[in-house]
C-alpha cells in the first residue's frame, strides 16, 4: 500500500495544484505515494492514515498544536520558496527525506 502524504492549507484549494505537481514527480521517478490536500478542519480525518503531514505556509502556525495532538506522526511545514513557485519535485523530495526515505 503507498504512504499517504497529506497536505493541510487553509481551505484544501490552494493545494491542490501543488499535489498534482507532487503526483507527477511521484510518477516521474517510480515511486508510488497517495497525495491528497485537505482543509485544515479536516485534520482529525485524515492525519491518522498519513505518513507525513506538509502543512502550507498559510497555517504553518498550527505546527505546534497538530505535533501536541499527533506526537507520532511527521508533521512539517512546507518551503514558502517552493510552495510559492510550486515546486512539487522539491516538496516531494522534503517529504521522502523527512520520511527517512531520501
Amino acid at each position: 500500500m503507498a504512504k499517504k502524504i497529506t497536505l493541510l492549507c487553509a481551505a484544501g484549494m490552494s493545494t491542490s495544484l501543488l499535489v498534482t505537481k507532487m503526483k507527477q514527480a511521484a510518477e516521474k521517478n517510480g515511486w508510488e505515494y497517495d497525495i491528497a490536500a485537505y482543509s485544515l478542519a479536516e485534520a482529525p480525518t485524515v492525519v491518522p492514515d498519513s505518513a507525513i503531514v506538509l502543512l502550507g505556509p498559510q497555517v504553518r502556525f498550527n505546527e505546534k498544536k497538530l505535533k501536541e495532538q499527533y506526537p507520532d506522526k511527521i508533521i512539517r511545514c512546507i518551503e514558502m520558496r517552493d510552495y510559492g513557485t510550486m515546486n512539487g519535485d522539491a516538496v516531494l523530495k522534503f517529504a521522502r527525506k523527512e520520511m527517512g526515505e531520501e
